[in-house]
């Protein structure tokens, strides 16, 4: 049996099915879903959202950096774990969830849409912020070309391209800039202004005085964002992990399949946990270290000069033309990745309304080629409508993290109701993702109420 996903991966078929790995080395030969959720999530939340909160608050807010990327992979597990288990796609898990349903189709699938359709807001702000940093290298070409150039390399690449195209520039993305940052973080680390008694500070869970909607977004969108939790499932698909384990058959075989490519997927989500992170907390650090003590937080059409300050005032200017190489490949790897996913998403909703088969891969391709084309250009026309990257991408932040909590129900659903037992996680996995749904809740109604009083 080849490991070979170029058959419709969203089919279940018992001559499919291929043995997981034994062993740490070949388990992280088959990682990939996470890597290329890494390429959705290292890109406006870290690049853009994080620094600016750390530039708006300094190191109060650290920890809210760090609970954003530790506390939602277990949401993600879940989710990715009913996929494997059940062969449905992340949407079709989520339309299992009780509630009101309109044509067919669940609330929380529509919440979902919903989402979608405003976090197209940092899309545009990516399409924005990788076309400021192309004029700042070629300004005689102006932004709203660029802007257009990008959306037409992102309709050839999406329109031409399946997984494996998508998990190789993903892979080449993150490890190109969260190298760079991790780099000048360690810099500033030991220059003279800098003192690991501030960093402390970032862990007395303390809310910021001000930037309060900005650490919302941060939490929104740092770590697995509300997008990315739906994204993962349907990343799974089409690697193989749910073809390879094969129908449902209740066999001590299938069980045994069923469990190694679940052990598959955990080193998958801890490798890309350990990069997002690790990635978000250089971040964090740059912006608090170098943008906060001289009141520089990014704005508009200012945004890729203050961001780039972070690397030429730690590394030295020779840092400047590979901050715009990495922010090149950090914002417009997101575009690419984010695009590709929403696209696959947006078409199975379209099969859960009833408008083909599940076994119509024709259908499924002809309508996922489609919604490439409609959420590229939909964020074109936000940016050149708004033209801030930073508001744009605070926006579709909130939007996220009002998401979450829902999303962290429709997990615990899952895993208590609809979940095989013999698949279950084990007590301890349980409970953390009952403290990730509490603590997502609470977050979002705290913010809610300082909100009101606001």
């Amino acid at each position: 049996m080849t490991s070979d996903v170029s058959a419709d991966p969203y089919r279940l078929r018992p001559e499919d099915v291929l043995d997981p790995p034994r062993g740490l080395l070949p388990a992280l030969r088959k990682i990939g879903p996470g890597m290329v959720l890494a390429a959705s999530i290292v890109g406006s939340g870290e690049l853009i959202a994080t620094t600016t909160l750390g530039a708006q608050a300094g190191f109060t807010a650290l920890w809210v950096v760090f609970l954003s990327c530790l506390l939602k992979p277990v949401v993600q597990e879940e989710l990715g774990r009913y996929t494997i288990a059940t062969g449905e796609t992340g949407l079709e898990g989520l339309n299992r969830v009780p509630g009101p349903r309109i044509a067919g189709v669940g609330w929380l699938v529509w919440a979902w849409a919903l989402m979608v359709l405003i976090t197209l807001l940092q899309i545009g702000a990516m399409f924005g912020g990788v076309s400021q940093v192309m004029n700042l290298i070629v300004p005689a070409i102006p932004v709203g070309l660029w802007v257009l150039g990008f959306l037409a390399l992102t309709l050839a690449l999406l329109l031409g391209g399946g997984y494996a195209r998508i998990e190789g520039l993903a892979m080449f993305k993150v490890a190109l800039f969260t190298l760079l940052t991790v780099l000048a973080a360690s810099v500033l680390s030991v220059m003279p202004h800098f003192h690991w008694a501030d960093v402390a500070q970032g862990f007395r869970l303390e809310l910021p005085a001000e930037g309060l909607a900005t650490a919302v977004a941060v939490f929104g969108i740092t770590g697995v964002g509300a997008s990315e939790l739906v994204m993962y499932p349907y990343w799974c698909v089409e690697k193989g992990y749910a073809r390879y384990a094969g129908p449902r058959d209740d066999s001590n075989e299938w069980r045994a399949r069923a469990k190694g490519w679940v052990r598959v997927m955990h080193v998958d989500i801890v490798c890309s946990m350990l990069v997002y992170t690790l990635a978000t907390a250089a971040f964090y650090l740059l912006g608090a270290g170098v943008l906060h003590p001289r009141g520089s937080v990014p704005a508009a059409r200012d945004m890729i000069p203050v961001l780039s300050s972070l690397y030429t005032e730690t590394l030295g200017p020779w840092a400047l033309p590979f901050f715009y190489v990495g922010a090149v490949a950090t914002l417009y790897g997101t575009i690419f990745a984010a695009t590709a996913a929403q696209a696959r998403m947006m078409a199975d909703m379209l099969r859960l309304l009833g408008l083909y088969a599940r076994e119509d891969n024709a259908r499924r391709q002809h309508w996922r080629r489609r919604f490439v084309v409609l959420l590229s250009i939909a964020p074109v026309l936000l940016y050149f409508a708004i033209e801030s990257p930073v508001k744009m991408v605070v926006a579709g932040g909130i939007t996220q993290a009002l998401l979450l909590p829902a999303l962290g129900a429709g997990a615990l659903y899952l895993r208590h109701r609809r979940l095989p037992r013999e698949i279950a996680p084990p007590a301890i996995v349980t409970l953390m993702l009952w403290i990730a749904g509490v603590l997502m809740l609470l977050g979002m109604a705290a913010y809610a109420v300082l909100t009101l009083r606001g």
